[in-house]
């Protein structure tokens, strides 16, 4: 590890460690020890569950840690027809694939499904990335639907405690009624979770169907003028005074640092397969998405 890096705690899990140098996400960087391209001092990593200090030595396909560069956001329009990830074993397009060059490698403030389209966060801060998402950090996330069907705003008053559905309790959701649009009804969805396709379940419940679901919002970021595809850097300041001293605090964010050189690649279809053969099914995470 080099300097710039000093102010972690003693000992701290590798993949963190990782996350914050800006290459990727915590799971990531947990997949890319379980696929062998991790070292700590000359020595293959094993395990995620390593424990590193300011003196090791880490490297990622050979190459040394870069040091960590200052933290930046950017707001991106996300159209329909991309995965968020890096990589797809079924050769999906990607929102990663799609960006404009010259960008520093990014990692997304949770996901957006395939057909969901609106605003998605980046950020070469992997630490932010998972502060952001928490559904602790209690950031709003607004939605515009576009849904099969009618509803009164009787029944989207019934959704502001949460709901139950299927076992999965759902947390308070603000819904208002916006338009009739033909055969469809034009609805404002706002939740502070965004469990895996919550707002298709939720609206499924209610008799909808959705067929449209554009994210408008998320914390105190909007979409607004943002063409579909274009994404746009919020400023150092912005974000500081966003973030406020308890978030940045917790993501430990840097500031100050300069711009750091290019990360590794992201890894391989190929390596992800091994990686997935290689980890235990009892430690497999359950994938945890943005609401769809």
């Amino acid at each position: 590890m080099r300097a710039g890096q000093e102010k972690s705690p003693a000992h701290e899990r590798i993949a963190k460690v990782i996350a914050r140098a800006g290459l990727c996400s915590r799971r990531e960087a947990e997949a890319w020890i379980a696929a062998g391209r991790v070292a700590v001092n000359g020595e293959i990593v094993a395990s995620p569950a390593r424990n590193v200090t300011i003196a090791d030595r880490i490297a990622v396909d050979g190459r040394e840690l870069p040091q960590r560069e200052r933290t930046r956001l950017f707001l991106y329009h996300k159209p329909r027809g991309l995965l968020t990830a890096h990589a797809d074993p079924g050769g999906r397009p990607t929102i990663f694939s799609a960006l404009p060059k010259g960008l520093p490698r990014l990692i997304s403030v949770g996901r957006l499904d395939i057909n969901t389209e609106g605003l998605l966060l980046l950020t070469n801060d992997g630490s932010l990335a998972r502060v952001l998402e928490l559904p602790a950090t209690g950031w709003l996330r607004r939605y515009r639907v576009r849904a099969y069907g009618r509803a009164t705003q009787e029944q989207l008053e019934g959704l502001r405690p949460g709901i139950t559905i299927d076992g999965i309790r759902y947390g308070p959701i603000e819904a208002r009624l916006e338009r009739a649009q033909g055969s469809n009804v034009w609805l404002i969805f706002a939740m502070r979770e965004g469990k895996n396709r919550e707002v298709k379940n939720v609206l499924g419940h209610l008799g909808l169907k959705v067929n449209r679901l554009i994210r408008v919002s998320f914390g105190p970021f909007q979409l607004g003028e943002l063409a579909a595809g274009e994404v746009t850097e919020v400023k150092t300041r912005t974000l500081r005074d966003q973030l406020g001293e308890r978030l940045a605090a917790a993501a430990g964010v840097d500031f100050s640092a300069p711009p750091a050189a290019r990360a590794p690649p992201a890894p391989s279809n190929d390596q992800l397969q091994r990686a997935r053969k290689r980890k235990p099914r009892g430690r497999r995470r359950r994938a945890r998405g943005e609401a769809r």
